[in-house]
């Protein structure tokens, strides 16, 4: 699927996504920077990922664990420092909920500082499920 905003596209195409791009991303974080590319590909490999793109340079990633079934969990939601504030981060989130293979699961997620950006998507504490299930 990809979604358009302007300049800026969202894609679940793996082929897409730019490995360098994602590795550099996710070293800024404080969940994931001490992980290998190898398994940061392992990684994508084995989950539903999100590239978000502006002009098509990478400036974005998320990535959901899923049995497409019952159960998604939501990982490594990060956007480029320069595009933060924009409300990207909310499309892309907006994006993963709408996307077709998962609309139906709840969700869940862990974090350790983004509280108030997840709570606009009805997530609560530190890890919850929303829609269909209620916390």
């Amino acid at each position: 699927m990809e979604w358009f905003k302007k300049d800026f596209k969202i894609s679940d195409n793996v082929e897409l996504i730019n490995l360098q791009d994602v590795t550099q991303l996710l070293s800024t974080t404080y969940w994931a920077s001490n992980r290998t590319k190898e398994i940061i590909e392992k990684s994508i490999n084995n989950s539903l990922a999100f590239g978000l793109y502006h002009s098509g340079k990478q400036i974005g990633f998320a990535r959901v664990v899923t049995d497409k079934a019952v159960f998604s969990w939501v990982l490594d939601v990060v956007i480029d420092d320069n595009y933060r504030g924009n409300g990207l981060g909310q499309w892309l989130m907006e994006c993963i909920f709408e996307h077709p293979e998962i609309k139906f699961t709840a969700f869940a997620l862990a974090t350790s500082d983004a509280h108030d950006f997840y709570k606009k998507f009805d997530f609560k504490d530190n890890v919850c499920m929303t829609k269909p299930l209620l916390c």
